[in-house]
């Protein structure tokens, strides 16, 4: 996530729903509790692996179908016992840097034409037609394999799909200064052109990419290639179609919608087809400032609050004073028209963003739908668990805000094996993502949590004093306000997830919190608690207060569909940071991260591979991606913190800290150029290439300084002679092991 797309720091949850913070700072998880468990007792509550789950039997929260407990998932090739390079050190340099043995490649960038017909990117600003270019802002990405005949193939590892989402854009004073000859216009109202060329570089892409005498390429003239825009037309599946919460001016019978926006994190379906989360879609949008009283004060003030668009709220790039054109209009979400439904004006455009949406990037033909049954909130990315024949299958999600929630969704259909080759693989996200149950996670003192129904059988959604839930479909449209109404537990901002492939549990990534203090003053700090244990400020007292490094949660499933236990895998830190106070898991030179951002694991390797977007760290170090192979749940003990406090008093907060992680088991594999994220990752199946997503390089670069490249914060990837101009662009990367290995072996 860019720096200047902060919509993600904005904290909408004002609910009286208890943080972690509050719920760890009880858990005294000491010798009688669950800390002091056996290793049998451990696996009494959580012998399961997390796509196992069973179906709710309904009615309140806590009644649950019982399941029998299987063994884990097996991975597709033998784990690594131990990492088998040599990790690299931090790094300012404008390059990137990937360890001894390794090579890499740039392979598609910012504008890079997906046809024969379009012209190769000046990379000027004076670039067109991005219906037919890359878009910006790479991010989450998937591979499909694709055989010598140009058919789908699991096994393909010399040619295939990449399908990719691209976020957003680098920007300043609403303009995104690197598309446009002069930086743009940074008043409003802004030119049409401008705003035609900003939306269509978001989205999604689909490039085929290709070995060729052993050098990858994408392949320009491939009749794969293509664009998703926030134009394109979209169809809205699951509970909320049809609903009237989606009518709009563009869609009388709220059935569709038009495109997809700021699409970070990804997913990929047991049945071949891609998934990507919706993020932080909501400031893109603006409302006057009369419109609360225009609306009547109806409940649908409550939901835009709740997800962020205040009345008179300014909105990221001035789209909507683009010109009277529909598609300028549709970024006004006032209540400008006389129906008493919506269908003549856009006051109901905002519920058609915020899920996740399918794409089969092999077909063409197939229309995208957003997956409604998923919730509607920030999406990041969307990890199953293991299918297994006869079971349902799992869907873990994180909502990227402050102080929002973890979920997960279980199908109503239980898995058949030949599902995973089907003849319509569109079909198979209906079977499987359109009917099930959405479950939000609470997460108790004692190490066991929660996940709670929502649902219209539940007594605390259908009695939530704070909105009159009507239906299903209304709580898949306002999840959040669904999992205040329940009590969930407020999260420091889940970002990305992954499933073990050994173990089954699910690890998610929090990214940071500025808002930790020991001694809190106001509504928006929070103390210390077990589970977000440290308050501290950056160790060179520069990059922020609060627990700035982030951490790593992660969940194994209980023995009911409604119950789980947790620890923590990581805390991101300086390795010369206080090992008592901010240090948790001990990491050395070679080990410490901070913002662990995007996090996903290899089914070959079972390496669980961690992404940082940091801006605590950045004086030390670009960000990075580290290679680990984790333990499991309850691997660790009890440690006790205490802070001094302004009275001369301490604070003892005891948290579960997972094992320290081994010299060769936690490296750092990875440092980006300047001013960039490390995003996306998806490797070929046989695990010989990884792809990874080089986010928005230089992007503290100011617009008074667009004229003279000499003062642009990095020049990647012109300095690594890839393409004209020395504008940076965010690009993919694919890196190889020298003698054909393995990656990470």
């Amino acid at each position: 996530m860019s720096k200047s797309n902060n919509f993600n720091e904005e904290n909408s949850n004002h609910s009286c729903n208890p943080t972690f913070d509050s719920i760890l700072e009880q858990r005294v998880m000491s010798r009688r509790g669950f800390l002091g468990m056996s290793l049998s007792g451990v696996a009494m509550v959580g012998g399961m692996g997390l796509g196992l789950t069973g179906c709710s039997l309904g009615g309140d929260d806590d009644v649950t179908a019982s399941v029998s407990p299987t063994t884990p998932p097996t991975p597709l090739n033998p784990v690594l016992a131990a990492l088998g390079f040599t990790a690299v050190g931090k790094s300012l340099l404008d390059k990137v840097v990937i360890p001894t043995g390794y090579s890499f490649q740039i392979i598609y960038a910012l504008g890079d034409p997906l046809s024969t017909a379009t012209p190769a990117y000046k990379n000027d600003g004076t670039d067109g037609d991005f219906d037919n270019r890359a878009g910006d802002h790479h991010d989450g990405m998937e591979y499909f394999g694709l055989d010598a005949a140009g058919k789908p193939s699991v096994s393909a590892a010399d040619r295939g799909l990449l399908a990719m989402n691209h976020e957003a854009t680098t920007d300043e004073k609403l303009s995104s200064h690197f598309i446009h000859a002069n930086g743009g216009t940074t008043t409003l109202p802004r030119p049409a052109a401008e705003v035609d060329k900003e939306v269509a570089i978001h989205g999604l892409s689909v490039v085929e990419v290709k070995v060729t005498d052993k050098k990858w390429a994408t392949v320009q003239s491939s009749a794969f290639n293509r664009r998703v825009t926030p134009l394109t037309p979209v169809e809205i599946a699951g509970p909320a179609r049809g609903n009237a919460q989606l009518i709009t001016k563009y869609s009388q019978d709220g059935k569709t919608t038009r495109g997809t926006i700021n699409n970070c994190g990804t997913g990929k379906t047991p049945w071949g087809t891609f998934l990507s989360g919706e993020e932080n879609w909501s400031g893109y949008f603006t409302r006057v400032a009369a419109d609360d009283t225009a609306r009547g004060g109806d409940k649908s003030v409550v939901a835009l609050k709740r997800y962020g668009r205040s009345a008179g709220g300014t909105s990221r790039h001035g789209w909507e004073t683009g010109g009277t054109d529909d598609k300028y209009a549709r970024w006004n979400i006032s209540k400008t028209g006389a129906s008493t439904n919506g269908s003549d004006d856009y006051r109901n455009e905002l519920n058609g963003q915020g899920y996740i949406i399918e794409m089969d990037a092999y077909d063409k033909t197939k229309a995208l739908k957003k997956r409604s049954a998923l919730g509607r909130f920030a999406h990041e990315s969307a990890a199953f668990g293991t299918p297994v024949v006869g079971k349902p299958l799992t869907v873990y999600m994180g909502d990227d805000s402050r102080n929002e929630y973890m979920y997960k969704f279980v199908s109503k259909a239980v898995w058949v094996a030949a599902d995973a080759n089907p003849a319509d693989r569109m079909a198979m996200g209906d079977k499987y993502l359109d009917e099930g149950t959405l479950y939000v996670a609470k997460f108790n003192a004692d190490g066991t949590g929660e996940w709670i129904e929502l649902s219209m059988s539940n007594a605390k959604i259908t009695g939530f004093a704070g909105y009159k839930f009507a239906d299903l479909a209304d709580i898949c449209i306002n999840t959040r306000l669904a999992g205040d109404a329940v009590g969930a537990t407020k999260m420091d901002r889940p970002e990305w997830g992954g499933v073990n492939p050994v173990t089954g549990e699910f690890y998610q990534t929090l990214t940071n919190n500025s808002n930790r203090n020991v001694d809190p003053t106001g509504s928006s700090q929070l103390a210390p608690d077990n589970a977000n244990p440290r308050a501290y400020a950056d160790v060179d007292g520069k990059k922020g207060t609060g627990n700035p490094n982030g951490h790593i949660l992660r969940t194994k499933e209980g023995a009911t569909v409604g119950a789980f236990i947790w620890d923590v895998y990581l805390f991101g830190a300086e390795a010369d940071a206080d090992k008592g106070l901010i240090n948790l898991s001990n990491l050395t030179e070679e080990q410490d991260f901070s913002s662990p951002d995007g996090l996903a694991f290899s089914p070959n390797t079972g390496i669980c591979w961690i992404q940082t977007d940091d801006g605590a760290y950045t004086d030390v170090t670009n960000c990075m991606m580290l290679a680990a192979i984790p333990g499991r749940v309850g691997d660790g003990g009890a440690k006790t913190l205490s802070h001094p406090k302004k009275d001369g008093t301490k604070l003892d907060v005891v948290t579960q800290v997972g094992a320290v992680p081994a010299a060769d088991k936690l490296k750092r594999f990875l440092v980006g150029p300047k001013d960039c994220e490390i995003t996306g990752l998806c490797e070929t199946p046989d695990g010989k290439a990884i792809f990874i997503n080089i986010q928005h390089p230089g992007e503290n670069t100011k617009l008074a300084d667009l004229a003279n490249p000499d003062l642009y914060t990095s020049q990647w990837p012109a300095n690594a002679s890839y393409g004209a101009g020395k504008r940076p662009r965010s690009a993919t990367i694919v890196i190889t092991k020298n003698d054909g290995g393995r990656i990470g072996s």
